[in-house]
């Protein structure tokens, strides 16, 4: 792809800077879209299908460390894992150059920048693009979710329902422990629905505050609050015709519920700082790890709303019940990471199997998904044996160990991980079965 076809997203909360660069660049590039609420990039990331984000470095809550703009790149990187992300700042130095690329940037450019450069930055972004896309041997871009292989009657039995339902506008609520894919599942059912052809919206409920609330689904007007600098659309709004999934519902506070409630009632939202109801067409699916039954019981989750949110109850069995889909699972997760690095491993030994399915798998599918990639990568032979394949607390553990020394092994792994690859936090975070944003967390937990 030529860099005048890309698809760019420009973010950034100077909107003197997002005009300047649309400006410039919309006359090189056939779609160029700004934001200035880094809020949005989920959003903007799952619905865009953008080919190069430009992502400011800094926000107004930190305004020169950088930091902001690193947990926004790891949401990126998260959500879309090959997106070309090239930082933008005007505080920049080598050091966070070299961290940006580390942590998974593709570039890193200063600004005030100047136009030649820039462009020039985003050639050489596309050009690596392009070559990554002619040498790597891809997965089809329709190869069905690694959660949703079933050859276990119980995964069958989730499927089946999941496909009857699909097409009606029933309101779905999706129980399971975490790691199980039920973000997997919602995708699932709304891409076979009929509201296929509109967005899919995913609001992860359990990563809002309490004063984000409102905002964030309901939308708000300009003026309704100190940073409310314009109008704005919810993820309600957002979602019209389409299909919203409320992620981690269970932990939605009382007062929210009642909130929540009302708008599934009335089909209608009000943004915060206006009288004015907005009606909204979408199809609800809910998820949740928790007892929500029990929840129901104990007061912390109000009757009425479980009764608008689970006309349809699927409920998505743990790993270590459906060991008749560890070992398609687990081809699976080979194929595509063997072809993602390069790797001449072919297969997966009887004997590893055997281990996997005697495993218990805490972490679910996400931690054999983290398990057989780190294996890929790591063998040296080209069948996977059971020595390849690291599971935490597998066989016997010191009786004794305490949380100190929990911690302290964690720390050791951690320094060993970065060791080995040079400090590259991806490359490292990858090793060690976690998101990039854990291992973050994890560095300024140990102080490292």
């Amino acid at each position: 792809m030529q860099l005048s076809e890309a698809k760019l997203l420009i973010v950034d909360d100077d909107v003197d800077v997002l005009s300047a660069a649309k400006l410039l660049l919309k006359r090189h590039l056939k779609h160029v879209d700004i934001e200035k609420n880094p809020e949005k990039i989920p959003f903007l990331i799952n619905n865009g299908n953008y080919d190069i984000v430009l992502l400011d470095m800094n926000f107004t809550r930190d305004v020169s460390s950088g930091r902001e703009g690193f947990q926004w790149l790891d949401r990126i990187l998260d959500l879309s894992p090959k997106m070309t992300v090239i930082m933008v700042t005007a505080y920049g130095d080598v050091e966070m150059a070299v961290r940006a690329i580390k942590a998974g940037a593709t570039d890193f450019v200063l600004k005030p920048w100047e136009n030649d450069k820039l462009l020039a930055t985003l050639e050489k972004a596309m050009d690596s693009r392009k070559a990554e896309g002619d040498t790597e041997d891809t997965l089809p871009s329709k190869a069905p979710q690694s959660n949703l292989i079933a050859q276990s009657t119980s995964m069958q039995m989730v499927l089946e329902t999941a496909e009857r339902v699909a097409p009606t506008d029933a309101n779905v609520l999706i129980l399971g422990e975490n790691g199980t894919g039920k973000t997997q599942l919602a995708r699932h059912i709304h891409e076979r629905s009929l509201r296929t052809q509109k967005p899919f919206v995913c609001v992860d409920l359990g990563a809002l505050s309490e004063n984000l609330f409102e905002s964030e689904l309901f939308g708000h007007v300009k003026g309704a609050f100190t940073d409310a600098r314009d109008d704005r659309a919810g993820r309600f709004e957002e979602a019209q015709g389409g299909t919203i999934f409320l992620d981690e519902i269970g932990n939605l506070p009382l007062a929210l519920q009642a909130k929540l409630l009302t708008v599934i009632q009335e089909r209608r939202v009000t943004r915060v700082g206006s009288n004015r109801p907005v009606a909204v067409d979408v199809r609800l699916i809910c998820a949740t790890n928790r007892d929500i039954d029990d929840m129901v019981a104990n007061r912390s989750f109000r009757q009425d709303l479980l009764y608008r949110i689970n006309t349809i109850e699927l409920e998505l069995p743990p790993l270590r019940e459906r060991p008749d889909d560890i070992a398609p699972l687990a081809e699976f997760y080979l194929k595509q990471f063997r072809k993602k690095y390069n790797r001449p491993v072919t297969s997966i030994s009887s004997a590893l199997i055997k281990k996997m399915q005697q495993y218990t798998w805490p972490g679910n599918i996400r931690e054999l998904q983290h398990a057989v990639e780190r294996a890929v990568i790591l063998a040296q032979e080209k069948v996977l044996q059971p020595d390849d394949l690291f599971l935490k607390n597998a066989g016997s553990e010191p009786a004794a160990a305490t949380a100190f020394d929990l911690e302290d092994m964690e720390k050791n792994m951690i320094v060993k991980a970065l060791k080995r690859y040079n400090g590259n936090i991806t490359d490292a975070a990858r090793e060690l079965g976690l998101s990039r944003a854990a291992l973050y967390r994890r560095l300024e937990k140990y102080g490292l």
